[in-house]
């Protein structure tokens, strides 16, 4: 096993192009097991620079100061600088409700992040934390997602490289990484909470994984080759929701509009569904109530901690918690009369001959041909800018309204009608230059406000 050293170096051009070894300063957590301890000499022998960060989390005893003390030694061996921080894991668990596993991978990686941004001060170099996660990690943790419930996202299993944390070592089973230490005659020390199964990952390990491999005796090669078939389905996956996504969510504010129609015709409705709602902390059983949603009355609504899907007469509207209501609603052409916060407007297509504009700031009268929809109606924010009636030029909505004599709090009562991010009506004031009625209009499309 001593062309491991090759297959290693080869393996980080292959999978590492863009951070060639003279470009890159690493962090390497290293706990003082035969993984990371192979892994620190790897490195070395392939040039890197870089440094040592150990994790005492002083649940061991005696047996965690040995490895410290140990890594510590190998630190000196291959000339590189050394972190160790000592943390009260089961106080940082119980004040978090955190089990102890869960509670260390925090506080480890919460260190190693500040840690590498030290680093980074004092670097030109691409810095990465570098973790000895191997094939075997790999498989068990492909397993343990599968049996979670966590979707095509957990079947890829440990990617090699996620924001700044780098796996070199994945290519490689233990059996491998164990050859090459005892080829080389490397010291290393054993971790005793590995030999006992209470641990979901030690079950799978030293349980589960054997069981299997009495009637699969291949099964390790069967599920890392399953894992780069799950990982380049999940690619097809998300490339395929990206583009339901870029169709059915329009952005509006801060707000989600996802209409019912094309969201129904959808295949297969409830991955796009959950992955519509993923982000805003819904959970995977609430699909099922959004899409019976579709179907319930206007005004209901499904909850996450942080968010609503709201039915709005044809739309799904994905708003904050706080929102009851819309804050913009879509107009349809098909529609006639739309209720909103201010009262009602009402919707009316004439022909423009013999056609009298109506003297009056609730009711609008525009060119129907320049106007597509749907439209947006909501209220006006800082930034808005229209083109006011009579005039060739922009004007800022906000001055405008201060052109008027608005209150505060009239201000904050005022809505306009959007097409294409173009305001075509300050509602009650004035319409947009740019799709009045001239003599070339054919048909007008009359808007009146109820108040």
């Amino acid at each position: 096993m001593a062309n491991l050293s090759n297959i290693f170096l080869q393996n980080w051009k292959q999978q590492f192009s863009n951070y060639p070894v003279a470009d890159v300063r690493l962090l390497v957590a290293v706990s003082g097991g035969v993984d990371s301890v192979v892994l620190t000499d790897l490195l070395y022998k392939a040039g890197f620079d870089f440094v040592i960060a150990h994790a005492n989390f002083n649940l061991r005893g005696e047996e965690s100061n040995r490895d410290e003390a140990f890594v510590r030694s190998l630190a000196a061996k291959y000339e590189k600088p050394v972190w160790v921080k000592l943390f009260d894991t089961k106080e940082y668990a119980a004040l978090n409700k955190l089990s102890i596993q869960e509670a260390a991978r925090e506080l480890r990686y919460c260190w190693f992040a500040a840690l590498l941004e030290d680093i980074k001060k004092g670097s030109p170099k691409k810095c990465f934390i570098v973790t000895a996660h191997h094939a075997n990690d790999n498989i068990e943790t492909l397993l343990i997602n599968f049996f979670r419930g966590t979707g095509i996202s957990g079947l890829h299993g440990i990617l090699p490289l996620h924001q700044q944390i780098i796996r070199p070592l994945l290519f490689a089973k233990r059996e491998a990484i164990l050859a090459y230490a005892q080829e080389q005659g490397m010291d290393w020390v054993e971790d005793s909470s590995n030999a006992s199964d209470k641990y979901t990952r030690n079950y799978f390990r030293l349980q589960l994984l054997p069981s299997i491999k009495e009637i699969f005796p291949e099964v390790e090669d069967n599920l890392l080759q399953n894992i780069e078939r799950f990982t380049e389905a999940e690619q097809l996956y998300n490339q395929s929701i990206q583009l339901y996504k870029k169709k059915l969510a329009k952005v509006a504010g801060d707000e989600i509009h996802i209409p019912i129609q094309a969201l129904q015709k959808s295949v297969p409705l409830h991955a796009i569904v959950w992955e519509i709602i993923k982000p805003f902390h819904f959970n995977a059983a609430q699909v099922t109530e959004v899409k019976k949603l579709m179907d319930a009355a206007n005004g209901s609504y499904v909850a996450s901690n942080t968010h609503r899907v709201i039915k709005n007469r044809k739309w799904l509207i994905i708003a904050t918690v706080q929102t009851l209501e819309a804050k913009h609603m879509v107009v349809e052409a098909s529609d006639r009369k739309l209720m909103f916060e201010n009262g009602a407007l009402s919707f009316e297509t004439l022909s423009a001959e013999g056609f009298q504009l109506k003297a009056s700031a609730a009711v609008a009268g525009l060119d129907a041909a320049k106007i597509h929809f749907p439209l947006l109606l909501r209220k006006w924010k800082q930034g808005d800018y229209f083109y006011p009636l009579g005039m060739q030029k922009k004007k800022k909505l906000s001055r405008f309204l201060i052109d008027q004599k608005l209150s505060a709090t009239e201000k904050e009562k005022v809505w306009v009608l959007e097409m294409d991010k173009k305001i075509v009506w300050v509602i009650g004031y004035r319409i947009d230059n740019r799709f009045k009625v001239t003599d070339a209009s054919n048909q007008i499309l009359q808007i009146s406000w109820n108040r």
